[in-house]
């Protein structure tokens, strides 16, 4: 615990603590709807959020943001601290997720570079949407599940974790059926990647219809 403390005082992020965030607002028809995405690790979230683009969402997603805050070497240093303690985990998230959940507050209302216009579907992927309680910031929620045994085969063959830090991985988050029960739209990934292809137009097409 105070390990990560230090460490955290060391990269200057108690300077975020009182940065603004994104309160929970209304539907309106003046702004983009902001429309998130999450489930659980290893999911497929990246392969899906890629699909979109190619369909002509924008996306941004909470790791990315978190990967310009903290150097590679941190995050290696931080991640087996974080996921075997929780007070430790505690103590990360609140340096790091009030500047993520601002960052997403701007990005939202930033006009597209391209054309100076805002595109019609920007989605923000959120891992830990419902686990930082920030469900309520979102109109729509997307929520992308697998199999557990599926999530786990994932992480050991592609990512090189033992099982036991795969199953403790999974044991930070909240269960993936609850996150579905909570969201608005289910994609569930257990197939291959040209069903996933094809769950994204699916998804995107629906999206569509509801920010009409």
């Amino acid at each position: 615990m105070l390990e990560i403390l230090e460490l955290w005082k060391s990269l200057g992020f108690l300077v975020f603590s009182g940065l603004p965030f994104m309160k929970s607002k209304s539907n309106s028809r003046s702004r983009v709807p902001r429309i998130a995405l999450t489930g659980g690790i290893a999911c497929g979230k990246s392969l899906f959020a890629g699909f979109l683009r190619e369909l002509g969402v924008q996306t941004l997603d909470a790791d990315d943001i978190v990967h310009e805050l903290i150097p590679v070497e941190e995050r290696r240093r931080l991640a087996p601290i974080v996921f075997s303690d929780p007070a430790a985990r505690k103590v990360l998230e609140s340096r790091v997720h009030p500047v993520v959940r601002a960052r997403f507050a701007s990005w939202f209302n930033a006009p597209n570079a391209l054309n100076g216009l805002k595109p019609d579907l920007k989605i923000a992927i959120i891992p830990l949407l419902f686990e930082c309680n920030w469900d309520a910031d979102y109109d729509i929620i997307i929520c992308i599940s697998s199999p557990v045994e599926e999530q786990i085969r994932r992480m050991v063959d592609t990512r090189g974790m033992t099982r036991a830090a795969a199953e403790a991985r999974l044991n930070a988050q909240l269960p993936v059926s609850e996150k579905i029960a909570r969201s608005h739209y289910a994609v569930v990934n257990d197939s291959t990647p040209e069903h996933l292809r094809e769950e994204a137009v699916r998804c995107v097409a629906w999206l569509r219809t509801q920010c009409q």
